[in-house]
């Protein structure tokens, strides 16, 4: 029997790209799913501490779904630090004025909130509409 923890090295971590259409999904559906390939939880080489992730483009982030009545009821809200500096929007608004700070977000509440998952998030890329300018990368769909 072996008693060795097995722990991934930098050097023998293979990214993929992935691609996911948003179209009709539900946005936190979509975003466990995508932060799931991210944070590399979906390989057998997974480590806690490392990023073994694979990069994922989410193209239509227009057309994300969410639930019940969130589209006016789910509030976004930023802070810039001065006096009266609070900003507020609802979900509906920040999705016409831009769709991919919508799953950008709802993806990184589900990472880790150290430098691992800044780093994780790095390799998130968004896109509103169905083209993306990673062809050469091959992307395969995710499933």
């Amino acid at each position: 029997m072996n008693a060795k923890t097995f722990t991934a090295r930098e050097s023998e971590i293979e990214r993929r790209w992935f691609v996911v259409d948003a179209t009709g999904q539900t946005l936190g559906r979509l975003a466990t799913q995508v932060a799931r390939v991210l944070s590399g939880k979906h390989k057998p080489t997974y480590t806690q501490h490392l990023d073994t992730g694979d990069h994922v483009i989410v193209l239509n982030a227009s057309k994300v779904a969410v639930t019940s009545d969130k589209v006016e009821s789910k509030r976004y809200a930023r802070h810039s630090g001065h006096p009266q500096g609070f900003k507020e929007e609802s979900f509906g608004k920040l999705l016409d004025r831009r769709p991919e700070e919508v799953i950008r977000r709802a993806v990184k509440g589900m990472l880790p909130h150290t430098r691992l998952g800044t780093q994780q998030l790095r390799k998130l890329k968004v896109y509103a509409g169905n083209d993306h300018p990673h062809q050469a990368q091959r992307p395969e769909p995710l499933a």
